[in-house]
């Protein structure tokens, strides 16, 4: 009883009125002034912080005003100085109500060196991320309390990350245009590190040799397509790819971490199919029981394997392209994040108002994953469906028309790679046991059998071209061709 008294009045203080006035706001108002100051004793001072620092950042309005000004002057190549300044905001009611002219004066008594402006900035900045994080608080604390349905609490929590990581993005303070001797600088180290790498890839490896040799590996900030019709080995590819790169490497190499967003499989079912790609066992067995001592266990060995995967998986069924945003910047600040893979595209929920407009919807998803590539600097692989109109032609290879609901999806992608089976479609146009079409068609069967082909129709980085891979689709496994005796 005593307990619960206690977490009552606890409760009391916590959502009383008063609460936010127990403690002042993180501020510095003696080094906003010494900051003015030295601007406007030497303009050159204000090279220092112009990169990183708004007026909005000062605490006291007055302050705010003057930076401005000041700002408004500079940029317009301008001297900002007690004249200048005093010039420009007569009239201005918060100006004069704080002295005008002798406040001017006030800033100027104890100006600052110009060596030391910047730190007094990033101190500025700092403060103002400070009170920043105490709004987000104090908005999350007073949404928690209504009920009502825009407040939703795991929108609660999408928001209040949300609002977290354009903090945490607001606080590099070297944002923003670089000079082209920076670039080359950071070009050239790039070069550098690809003329010294023992082989063709830079990128991150899929696993598949040939196949990386094309595209030079997965590349930061780049927006992957992985398209193709159904029983085409889509999702096989990806998961292929997501636990090759998520594997334990040596210690000297830093592990990557994989988040693959699952919105048509299970886990489970995910997860069955890796154990049946290592172990080598049909998926099917697995699931049915239908395993030998032998087989079962090569399960567990793979699953002991399996368990030291760097691979995170998100199976929650209709998400919107800013719950995985929110989801990825989670996992980057918590992990680290070295590749996002979303399985598949069309089955992201749309954010479009208009329910008929699943084209522009479409757009919108593709554009945001291509964002969140470049701003989590990562590669983004997306699954994508093809349109039915391949099905009517007599040549079943997909081309970039096929893409499905969208040409956006072609415009944004970095890289598209196509899927195509010929052995399943070929396996539907049997004719008649024991006549010379049916020896012909063995024939081709035999040549086709197990292999697939990854048809990279756009490359951003690179040429278009051709990979022919072994698909074993009873393990759901793709290898190198070579690897298979072929």
């Amino acid at each position: 009883m005593e307990s619960s008294e206690k977490k009552n009045k606890l409760t009391n203080i916590v959502s009383s009125k008063n609460f936010n006035f127990m403690r002042e706001a993180p501020m510095n108002v003696g080094a906003e002034q010494a900051l003015l100051g030295a601007i406007l004793s030497n303009n050159l001072a204000f090279e220092k912080i112009e990169d990183f620092l708004e007026a909005d950042f000062f605490s006291s309005k007055i302050n705010q005003i003057i930076f401005q000004s000041i700002k408004n002057l500079i940029t317009n190549d301008q001297i900002a100085d007690l004249n200048t300044i005093k010039v420009q905001l007569d009239g201005n009611e918060e100006f004069t109500k704080n002295g005008g002219l002798t406040y001017l004066l006030k800033l100027c008594e104890n100006t600052l060196s110009i060596i030391n402006s910047k730190q007094y900035g990033e101190l500025i900045h700092d403060l103002f991320l400070r009170r920043k994080l105490i709004d987000v608080g104090t908005n999350l604390i007073n949404d928690s309390y209504l009920s009502d349905e825009e407040n939703k609490s795991i929108m609660l929590i999408e928001k209040a990350e949300q609002n977290l990581f354009n903090l945490t993005q607001s606080n590099e303070i070297n944002n923003g245009p670089k000079g082209f001797e920076e670039i080359m600088h950071q070009t050239l180290d790039y070069a550098e590190k690809a003329f010294k790498k023992s082989d063709e890839v830079i990128g991150l490896k899929t696993g598949l040799k040939d196949f990386d040799k094309k595209i030079g590996g997965l590349h930061k900030s780049d927006l992957i397509i992985i398209a193709g019709r159904p029983s085409m080995g889509k999702t096989a590819f990806a998961t292929n790819i997501a636990s090759n790169i998520s594997k334990e490497v040596e210690v000297k190499e830093k592990n990557k971490n994989v988040l693959f967003f699952s919105l048509e499989m299970s886990s489970e079912q995910l997860a069955t199919r890796l154990m049946g790609e290592l172990a080598e066992l049909s998926s099917e067995n697995i699931r049915t029981g239908n395993l030998s001592k032998t087989d079962f266990s090569k399960l567990l060995k793979s699953s002991e394997k399996l368990k030291k995967l760097n691979l995170f998986i998100d199976d929650s069924p209709a998400l919107s392209i800013s719950s995985i945003r929110t989801r990825a910047r989670r996992m980057k600040r918590k992990y680290g994040l070295d590749l996002l893979v979303l399985d598949y595209l069309q089955l992201v929920n749309g954010e479009s108002r208009s329910n008929d407009n699943r084209v522009q919807e479409i757009s919108d998803i593709t554009r945001g994953l291509k964002a969140i590539a470049k701003e989590l600097n990562i590669p983004v692989i997306a699954l994508s469906q093809l349109s039915r109109k391949v099905e009517d032609r007599e040549e079943k290879r997909p081309q970039l028309s096929d893409l499905r609901e969208s040409g956006a999806i072609e415009q944004d992608a970095d890289l598209v790679v196509f899927l195509y089976r010929e052995e399943y479609y070929l396996a539907r146009t049997e004719p008649q046991e024991g006549t010379d079409k049916h020896e012909i068609w063995t024939s081709k069967m035999e040549k086709v059998h197990n292999i697939a082909e990854a048809i990279i129709a756009k490359h951003r980085h690179g040429p278009i071209s051709k990979v022919k891979l072994h698909f074993n689709p009873s393990w759901t496994k793709f290898s190198d061709l070579a690897e298979n005796n072929y």
